[in-house]
């Protein structure tokens, strides 16, 4: 999964960490939020994700996921993403609902699962190797839980151009075809635990 494409992106990727992070080190208490989606753990990915209120009514994040397993069965959702979102808090940033707009991006290597509405379809069957990049807007909402505690719901729609090259199995090195595919649906789905420092 080495790709100049994605060499640059992570470079990107790694920048945008920088700056998230020395928004952080000038930020205030109440500012700042590590949190991990929930849901994204049920396919036994790890994920984080870190959020600053730059503003009252406005916060950026970066989060990250990476599943780096093959399982014994052949099964595997082997992928990284990354997606940098912007949010707009309509009572105040932690608080209530908000509208955001994100990117998106990550390789993957994946064969032997079933992946929602038709996303490379045959995957059961065949090895797809590849990228995505995209982007869209999310809606959600936070609930304040306790002093340092909040949760989450969040759903978003947009675009995704897939590059892909699809292999006769997983463990096969014969590729069938090199090609790409396009995405428009829900491009995130979150029930996300929030730790507020």
């Amino acid at each position: 999964m080495k790709t100049e494409h994605f060499r640059r992106v992570r470079r990107v990727a790694l920048l945008a960490l920088f700056g998230l992070a020395g928004v952080c080190a000038t930020a205030s208490a109440q500012n700042v939020a590590l949190k991990t989606n929930v849901l994204y753990w049920a396919t036994t990915t790890p994920n984080l994700g870190l959020e600053v209120s730059f503003a009252r009514k406005h916060s950026v994040q970066l989060f990250y996921g990476l599943n780096p397993w093959r399982s014994p069965s052949g099964k595997s959702l082997r992928h990284w993403a990354l997606q940098p979102e912007y949010r707009y808090w309509f009572c105040e940033s932690f608080n209530g609902w908000f509208l955001g707009a994100h990117l998106m991006g990550g390789e993957f290597n994946a064969s032997g699962v079933d992946l929602p509405l038709g996303i490379l379809d045959g995957l059961r069957q065949h090895r797809y190797e590849g990228w995505y990049a995209g982007g869209g807007i999310t809606v959600g909402y936070q609930w304040m839980l306790a002093r340092h505690w909040n949760f989450e719901a969040s759903l978003g729609l947009g675009y995704d151009y897939i590059k892909y090259d699809k292999f006769v199995c997983g463990d096969c090195g014969e590729r069938l075809k090199s090609d790409h595919s396009n995405y428009l649906g829900p491009t995130k789905a979150a029930l996300s635990l929030i730790y507020v420092f």
